[in-house]
């Protein structure tokens, strides 16, 4: 029996919602560790559709079929909470070139402040490299359900059209011909 203490990596993110690309990293990643936490944090650019507790229970959902898997929320620097869960290795997704540049600015920056956490860029499988969080709120209002289950989880898609009625402006009720002012 091995005395090696357990591999554990962490994958951090917004997840707003999370995406059957988001999905492809944590399946892959999870191949490549003991265990694996995914994150689930504010992103300050971004307003976010979901709350963080409503993001966390969505992927919790996502991805109870991964046995090494655990997901939490939490705030701050990624590189804190890489060093909160007991690992050394943060795990980022991403698709093409768009994503290259800041993900290599954000591993120097993460570097110098930790030097003991490494980064490792998992690129999201070919069929899910341009689907992102942002790309499910511009067609989810025009998609139906069989064309989002091309980008996001099935339990995903519940939430996102309650979501979206939800937040949807009020429209102002119809008025009957009865309510014109005679003149």
């Amino acid at each position: 029996m091995s005395s090696a203490k357990p591999r554990t990596a962490v994958y951090t993110g917004s997840f707003d919602p999370i995406t059957l690309g988001h999905l492809n990293v944590i399946e892959r990643a999870a191949t490549l560790c003991d265990k694996l936490v995914v994150g689930v944090g504010i992103n300050i650019g971004k307003q976010p559709m979901f709350s963080i507790d409503e993001r966390v229970d969505l992927v919790k959902r996502a991805v109870k079929h991964v046995k090494n898997v655990e997901v939490r929320k939490f705030d701050g620097l990624a590189v804190v909470f890489v060093r909160e869960c007991g690992a050394r290795v943060m795990v980022r997704g991403v698709r093409p070139l768009q994503d290259i540049e800041s993900e290599f600015t954000m591993m120097l920056a993460n570097r110098q402040l930790d030097p003991g956490i490494e980064t490792v860029l998992l690129m999201a499988d070919k069929e899910f490299a341009h689907v992102s969080s942002t790309l499910i709120k511009q067609i989810a209002p025009l998609a139906g359900d069989e064309e989002l289950g091309h980008f996001i989880p099935p339990v995903v898609i519940a939430q996102l059209r309650a979501k979206m009625k939800q937040n949807a402006p009020e429209k102002p009720a119809a008025k009957s011909m009865g309510d014109k002012k005679k003149k």
